[in-house]
């Protein structure tokens, strides 16, 4: 098991002058006003725009896809967007100001079920939000930036979320750029080890995405062991196995760090949080089939399954909206904030993360840094992440997750002592992210 003390050694900054210049590609970033929260690629894009685009920065440009193709855009102008969006989902305000976590904590805290069975609590469109989407859509619909030609000498190009790196169109500017070093953030390669969890759209295009960034990167930066060994694999394949690849474990936010005292109103209650899209590898159902049976002890817990809507998810959606038996009991919470979500863990039982398959696993990283007790998928991405302070279950053993969620509902149960008593020596995440990825640029 590692310890904190065997993180990685805090890095330092290059200089000033060893820094490379980076043209941060902001196409996909700065369309997040239209949801309603970040996911976890989200949270990677704007640690690193902030990073990368801050006016005390090296010498730094954006790139934006415009009607005529990829062009620079003004730096200034996509910080200002970026900030804005931020603003907007209140990444650092009070949990009390977020609408979902108010409607949670009132939905766990009532005794009376049809308060629980109506609690598909939602970011509701206010007219702040509808007027910075129209602003944002107002501001770079028409922007069509400059010539890439004008781009710095010896810049890094750092694309984040791999966003329209499967159109040869995008990319193709780089054959004509060689001085420019493209250094492209792989999340996963899950479309296409386990295309049955994607739509087949995304199973077709993600290859193709992979394919350029090992034809045109001059490296890779990936947040997991686990993620880097597949994509040498793939790499070598690809006859590139010499792509330079750049392991940085994905920190967690400093919000997660902090102490946090659970709602008043959830004292004694008995509660769990699932956090993640509701899309198939997520494995909803199963904890949904043990609260089946679980809504016939005498007093059950409850279930905050916190996430978005995403695919392929018929089965669970239709438990959800039609399961008389689940509806006093689970409670599902799309748009939560940061700050309401630290504040549930804070209370819960215990973090429940049943996935098959994962790049990294942030959720379970910051449960960790909270100090709330884990259950998780014994997958390979848990373990690097958490080592011995998770209780493993398989993802395919329903009476394993039922006999979990029993066993931590009472607060001082001997599994739940052992779980915290773990938790205590825990990797929580590494504060050298952004040095590791300096480091790694400066040396192409």
């Amino acid at each position: 098991m590692s310890s904190r003390q065997d993180e990685v050694p805090k890095l330092t900054l290059p200089s000033e002058a060893a820094r490379r210049p980076v043209i941060y590609d902001v196409t996909r970033i700065v369309t997040r006003a239209l949801n309603a929260a970040p996911n976890g690629i989200d949270r990677v894009d704007f640690a690193l725009a902030r990073h990368f685009l801050a006016r005390n920065a090296r010498a730094r440009e954006a790139l934006i896809c415009t009607a005529i193709g990829p062009r620079l855009a003004d730096p200034d102008l996509a910080l200002e967007t970026i900030e804005g969006v931020v603003s907007l989902w209140r990444e650092d305000g009070d949990a009390e100001e977020d609408y979902v976590y108010r409607r949670v904590v009132e939905a766990l805290g009532s005794k009376d079920s049809t308060v629980s069975s109506l609690a598909r609590a939602r970011k509701r469109p206010d007219l702040l939000f509808l007027e910075r989407n129209w602003r944002a859509m107002r501001r770079w619909a028409p922007h069509l930036g400059r010539p890439l030609r004008e781009a710095p000498q010896g810049a890094v190009y750092f694309n984040v979320t791999q966003f329209l790196v499967d159109r040869s169109w995008y990319v193709r500017w780089l054959t004509a750029r060689t001085d420019v070093k493209p250094v492209f953030f792989v999340h996963d390669l899950l479309p296409i080890e386990a295309p049955e969890f994607f739509r087949a759209r995304e199973a077709m295009l993600h290859p193709r995405r992979i394919s350029n960034i090992c034809r045109y990167g001059a490296g890779a930066v990936v947040g997991s062991h686990a993620v880097a060994r597949r994509l040498r694999q793939y790499a070598a394949e690809e006859g590139r196995p010499e792509l330079p690849v750049c392991v940085a474990r994905l920190p967690v936010s400093p919000l997660f760090l902090s102490p946090a005292e659970p709602p008043a109103a959830l004292d004694g209650v008995n509660y769990f949080v699932v956090c993640g899209t509701i899309e198939p590898r997520k494995n909803h159902l199963t904890l949904l089939n043990a609260w089946r049976l679980l809504a016939s002890d005498p007093a059950p817990p409850k279930l905050v399954i916190v996430g978005k809507r995403g695919w392929l998810n018929g089965a669970v959606v239709e438990t959800l909206e039609r399961s008389v038996a689940l509806r006093p009991h689970v409670i599902e919470a799309g748009g939560l904030s940061t700050p309401g979500l630290r504040r549930l863990l804070a209370g819960a039982r215990a973090l429940l993360m049943p996935s098959f398959a994962e790049g990294f696993g942030l959720p379970v990283a910051e449960a960790l840094a909270a100090g709330t007790p884990v259950v998780a998928s014994d997958i390979e991405a848990f373990r690097e992440v958490g080592g011995q302070a998770i209780d493993y279950v398989d993802p395919l053993d329903g009476r394993g997750w039922l006999q979990a969620v029993r066993d931590y509902s009472t607060p001082d149960s001997p599994r739940r002592r052992a779980a915290l008593e773990r938790n205590k020596g825990a990797v929580v995440g590494s504060d050298a992210f952004l040095a590791t990825i300096e480091e790694f640029i400066t040396r192409l």
